[in-house]
């Protein structure tokens, strides 16, 4: 019996079936309809937007960062064009010998690019900032999947030389390090974006529209002299390798308005060059790094004992017989000096007689004195890493403690902070804060520390300190009456003092009307010299000498050092 005639197939099947059925497909055939008309008339925003991702791209514009400029209008920073290269890893299908050659352009190991290439990611980066003109050679290979944008990269003049004050930006162009960090957000300036339309290439082939106008970021003036930098950090050079130093630090700032003119660490660092921004090279030392002074602090005793009217500029003060026993422990000078006023306490840079001083004062002042010129707290310039060095409590203090604290041992400091808080002896007692940038306005109010007869007793001690019988003729300035204050403290390691050395000098100058304060630091001088009168004051010297003549001060003083037919005092330690 063939199929066909199956009694199966000859029984009628309900016509309510069929109708149902052609129900069922006419509903779905409006409902596509509908769907249809909905979508393409009345809700057409997701093929509109579906469409647009296959075709349509907002690209970001890069806003050129902000340049950085001497006091002078030198350019010490700015920003370069350069290209980076990119693919879509799914497009690029590059033949072998094109892989060479690419890599050859882009200076890169094959098997490197080969794996870039090779990725699962839809965008990856073959290369940033490359030269332009390399770029455009790659360009004319017409690669298939390779594509290229316009990025910026910073470039600094000045090298190392003004490595610690700059600072150095990313691989995107944002600040990491130094004045580029401290100020990345008024330099960035702002990104703006466009709307183009791609081929399947992803080339760009029109323009539809500019969303948002890049904003440029601001130009930074600081107060920096590009001259005064290069004479700071040249003379730094000289003595570490003299002296065969582990490292140093030099900073000049301006009496009347506070500004930095100059800050200068060594070892440094070339930002130009990206494959050495590593390290402890790369350590703001004058802000980061805090040692104990020394001697340069005695003149804070001294000018706190006059300003409490427990001392005057002749007082005499015994420190025979060259010792002094506080507690358990005993304060020595190198040499017994019997009967000293309180200027050549200063002058011959006298461990007891300073100790007198001090145990004379209550505690309270001390700290309080301490504080008020900024030590035990950072001096918040910005810069990243910035210490503010060590002072304990007043009301924690032993009576050894307060002795040794006023020839500097036992309260640590940074380059910065000292320099900073010789100020109150450049001006009239007061002290203003510092600046990074050029001051154009009034210089601020400063906060008074020491009466301004104080502050000139103390200036004349501390001229003292550079002529004859002091423990720093070295730091001598021809042509100009100069000042200041040794330092030579021994190291601390493992929580005990060690043979190693931290030779400084912070002076200033002229004497009759101080324009500049300079502090130099020298780490672990290893010539077997390391005192500061020796190792540190000559930098002052010179570096002072030159800025002035740069800044054109007129000069008080003699040419020629006066004959000495000793050698100069040591200071204490």
């Amino acid at each position: 019996m063939k199929f066909s005639n199956s009694p199966v197939l000859s029984q009628p099947l309900p016509i309510w079936r069929s109708r149902l059925l052609q129900l069922v497909l006419l509903a779905c055939f409006v409902a596509l309809i509908g769907r249809s008309l909905y979508l393409q008339g009345i809700h057409n925003d997701f093929l509109r937007e579906k469409g647009e991702a296959r075709y349509e791209r907002v690209l970001e514009i890069s806003a050129t960062r902000g340049r950085i400029m001497d006091r002078h209008g030198e350019m010490l920073s700015m920003s370069t064009p350069v290209k980076s290269i990119w693919a879509i890893p799914d497009d690029a299908r590059l033949q072998p010998a094109q892989v060479r050659n690419l890599a050859r352009l882009l200076e890169m190991d094959v098997r490197e690019l080969t794996r870039k290439l090779a990725s699962d990611r839809d965008f990856v980066f073959i290369k940033r900032q490359i030269p332009p003109e390399v770029a455009d050679r790659i360009v004319q290979m017409k690669l298939s999947g390779i594509h290229q944008q316009q990025e910026y990269r910073r470039y600094y003049p000045g090298g190392e030389v003004t490595a610690h004050m700059l600072g150095f930006t990313g691989v995107d162009d944002s600040g990491q390090e130094g004045v580029e960090l401290a100020m990345n957000a008024s330099l960035s300036g702002k990104a703006g974006s466009r709307r183009v339309i791609k081929d399947r290439r992803g080339e760009i082939v029109e323009d539809v529209e500019s969303i948002k106008p890049p904003q440029d970021g601001r130009d930074i003036v600081l107060a920096l002299d590009d001259k005064i930098q290069y004479l700071a950090y040249t003379n730094l050079r000289q003595a570490i390798a003299e002296f065969k130093a582990k490292a140093g630090g030099i900073v000049v700032i301006d009496a009347r308005t506070g500004e930095v003119l100059a800050l200068a660490n060594l070892p440094t660092y070339n930002p130009n060059n990206r494959q050495g921004l590593v390290g402890a090279q790369l350590r703001n030392r004058a802000l980061t790094d805090s040692f104990e002074p020394g001697s340069t602090m005695k003149p804070f005793t001294a000018a706190l004992a006059l300003e409490q009217g427990k001392f005057r500029y002749d007082t005499l003060i015994n420190t025979a017989p060259g010792r002094m026993t506080v507690g358990n422990a005993t304060i020595h000078d190198a040499h017994m000096h019997g009967m000293l006023t309180v200027a050549q306490v200063i002058q011959k840079s006298s461990n007891v007689g300073a100790a007198k001083m001090a145990l004379s004062l209550p505690p309270q002042s001390m700290w309080r004195m301490f504080d008020g010129l900024g030590f035990g707290s950072p001096l918040k310039l910005g810069f990243p890493g910035e210490v503010g060095g060590r002072l304990r409590p007043w009301n924690k203090w032993q009576p050894i403690e307060q002795a040794t604290m006023a020839y500097g041992h036992g309260i640590s400091v940074t380059l910065m902070q000292l320099a900073h808080a010789y100020l109150v002896f450049a001006r009239d007692g007061d002290l203003i804060p510092l600046s990074l940038t050029k001051a154009d306005g009034p210089v601020p109010v400063g906060k008074q520390i020491f009466t301004a007869q104080t502050a000139h007793e103390v200036r004349n001690m501390l001229e003292m300190v550079v002529g004859e019988g002091g423990t720093a003729p070295k730091a001598f300035v021809p042509g100009y009456r100069a000042g200041g204050k040794t330092g030579t403290a021994h190291k601390i390691e493992g929580g005990a003092y060690a043979n190693k050395y931290v030779a400084s000098f912070v002076g200033l100058a002229p004497a009759s009307d101080p324009r500049l304060v300079i502090a130099v630091m020298v780490d672990e001088p290893s010539t077997g010299i390391y005192y500061g009168g020796d190792v540190a004051a000559p930098v002052f010297s010179r570096v002072m000498a030159g800025a002035l003549r740069t800044l054109g001060v007129a000069q008080d003083g003699p040419q020629q050092l006066r004959p000495t037919s000793s050698d100069p005092v040591k200071e204490e330690m």
